[in-house]
């Protein structure tokens, strides 16, 4: 079980890290006011999505603790982040404000993640 739920951490990983190198990819056009939602953030935000999930449930079916107050408030930053995302995915620009609130729904996510023992 153990295997199982470390490949799906490295998974939930992968899935931040193309949402987050999405966004900081963009950053230079988002001065330019030209930034989008590229298809790496939305496939990144569904995969963290579906791995967090996953790994939820194959901790609790390793009778390991899980702090469903820490999870909650993951899980309704990442729908935000997924709603913006997927309902923004095929316009040619965002709003700065926007895409801003995305890359910081995301960082705070991260140290939701890491920080919050």
């Amino acid at each position: 079980m153990d295997v199982l739920i470390h490949v799906f951490v490295a998974l939930h990983i992968i899935g931040i890290a193309a949402l987050l190198g999405g966004f900081l990819s963009q950053m230079k056009a988002m001065g330019a006011g030209t930034a989008r939602f590229t298809p790496g953030m939305l496939h990144g935000a569904l995969t963290m999505l579906i791995t967090g999930i996953a790994l939820v449930g194959l901790n609790q079916a390793d009778d390991q603790a899980v702090n469903n107050l820490k999870i909650g408030i993951k899980l309704a930053v990442l729908v935000v982040i997924l709603g913006l995302v997927y309902v923004k995915r095929d316009e040619e620009k965002i709003d700065k404000g926007l895409f801003g609130a995305v890359g910081g729904l995301t960082m705070a996510n991260i140290f939701i993640a890491t920080l919050w023992v």
